[in-house]
């Protein structure tokens, strides 16, 4: 099948806008019927923020914003999905064109800002796929106009507690003017204070929802030092890392690398992978984290978790590589378990986080 990908349904796509492709894809996902995917490799499970996962791999947001193909996206291969980010009232996000591939570099900016059905119409269509199988999480985000955005966080909690297995909250967005700045140590501590009381409130009448904290990967070691201490005091349940990066490799070829936004895929691997092993080696096995950027192969996924992470995500690589990439990874990760002698996969996690955080492994070991 992904040789299919890439004979006839990419070249298609790619002639189309990438967000009308984007909005095809959805389309095909409500309506095309797929098989359940087959069980997985025992060996491929992990648990963490008290669950439960088949395997480490998950769409990460930003595909699947108003929650519209969950039960899809787990058919293909994935172990969770998340979906969002949304926002406490419908909004259009930023003009288009607002989403640009970097096919050479095989890489996406995005300068989406955050379109959202809302709460409400999210809401209805998770409760109506409320009892199927598989971990869905819930990414919230703020509105853009919101004076005081912490609310809008809070509304998230109390909006989706009986139905999220999982929240993540999003504050390391670049595309939301002022975000960012959520990640300062005052303003994230009181966010996350008010956020994770909502959440412990809420679980007086439904179950015990993670929270996890998304970052971004162009923070400095201090930065990420103020947010780790902070996450750590509050007991947040995990961490992604990262979002995409507003910074530029000077590898970069496609003249659409200029666009304002974020950048995801191939080129963020590295700094994120780095970035993803600081975290865990600051966070000392209080909480897991998700590896997030630039995960497209066994391998690269296989050295998110050797950096530190305990779960993965993924998304730009989809639109390269197609939508059996899951399956891909999955296939692969568990050949090189057997050729590094891991017994499970649980058992790579952080083993090469030192490593990765001091430049000793870097994309070049990838190539």
């Amino acid at each position: 099948m992904p040789s299919v990908f890439h004979a006839l349904m990419r070249p298609l796509l790619f002639h189309l806008d990438p967000e009308i492709a984007h909005e095809w894809a959805l389309k095909a996902l409500r309506n095309i019927p797929l098989p359940a995917a087959a069980p997985d490799d025992s060996r491929l499970a992990v648990k963490a923020f008290g669950l439960a996962f088949p395997n480490p791999l998950g769409l990460a947001a930003g595909f699947d914003k108003n929650g519209e193909v969950a039960d899809a996206i787990l058919r293909l291969g994935f172990g969770f999905a998340e979906i969002g980010t949304i926002t406490p009232l419908p909004q259009q996000g930023n003009p288009r064109p607002r989403l640009f591939r970097l096919t050479p570099d095989q890489a996406i900016v995005n300068r989406l800002g955050f379109p959202s059905q809302g709460h409400a119409a999210v809401h209805t269509r998770l409760t109506a796929r409320a009892h199927q199988p598989g971990i869905v999480g819930v990414n919230l985000g703020a509105n853009k106009d919101a004076r005081d955005r912490v609310p809008d966080y809070v509304q998230g909690i109390d909006a989706f507690a009986d139905i999220a297995d999982y929240f993540t909250i999003n504050i390391s967005s670049p595309n939301t003017p002022g975000l960012r700045d959520l990640q300062r140590a005052n303003a994230l501590d009181d966010l996350l204070a008010r956020v994770l009381a909502a959440r412990d409130k809420a679980a007086e009448v439904f179950p015990h929802r993670p929270v996890l904290l998304k970052i971004a990967p162009d923070l400095t070691l201090t930065e990420l030092d103020e947010i780790i201490t902070c996450a750590r005091a509050r007991n947040i349940d995990g961490m992604i890392v990262s979002n995409t990066t507003v910074s530029r490799p000077s590898s970069l070829r496609d003249p659409s690398a200029a666009e304002t936004g974020g950048l995801s895929g191939r080129p963020l691997f590295a700094p994120s992978t780095q970035m993803l092993a600081q975290a865990y080696l600051r966070v000392e096995g209080q909480f897991q984290l998700i590896g997030t950027g630039g995960v497209e192969s066994p391998e690269t996924a296989l050295a998110k978790i050797e950096a530190g992470a305990t779960l993965l995500q993924f998304y730009s690589a989809l639109v390269f590589e197609g939508p059996w990439l899951a399956a891909t990874i999955k296939r692969g990760l568990l050949q090189l378990l057997e050729q590094k002698s891991y017994p499970r996969l649980a058992d790579a996690i952080g083993v090469m986080a030192p490593d990765w955080a001091t430049g000793k492994l870097n994309a070049d070991n990838f190539r």
